[in-house]
């Protein structure tokens, strides 16, 4: 259980890495998505991966789950929402003021406008 743990954290990790280096504004929200899920999945996994007991220390001491890690990952959770929604705001409100997604600080040609049709006259 603990090497499918591990990989599916790997995997997640290098995707966002990988999403994160896109030149577009949606990859790199997916991105860094991505890795937050990936540091959420981590950090539940650091607390051991038990099935079935407890969250507590019960009168048959057993074994229990962590409830640490379970509080610090629906804190994240909660909070790489509000960030998420953040950066999808200051995204869409860049895109609508520069009319393109493209993050980047070389200079680009702006993008070519669909010719109007009139009707009446033809193409302009």
């Amino acid at each position: 259980m603990e090497l499918l743990v591990a990989s599916a954290v790997g995997l997640m990790t290098a995707c966002g890495v990988y999403l994160i280096l896109r030149k577009r504004t949606f990859p790199v929200i997916v991105g860094l998505a991505m890795l937050s899920y990936a540091v959420n999945v981590f950090i539940f996994a650091s607390g051991r991966l038990a099935i079935g007991l407890p969250a507590i220390i019960t009168k048959h001491p057993e074994g229990y789950t962590d409830p640490l890690t379970q509080a610090l990952v629906l804190t994240a959770i909660v909070i790489s929402f509000g960030m998420t929604a953040l950066i999808v705001m200051m995204a869409l409100g860049a895109f609508l003021e520069t009319g393109d997604d493209y993050i980047g600080m070389e200079e680009r040609e702006p993008p070519v406008e669909p010719p109007t049709i009139d009707l009446k006259e033809g193409t302009k």
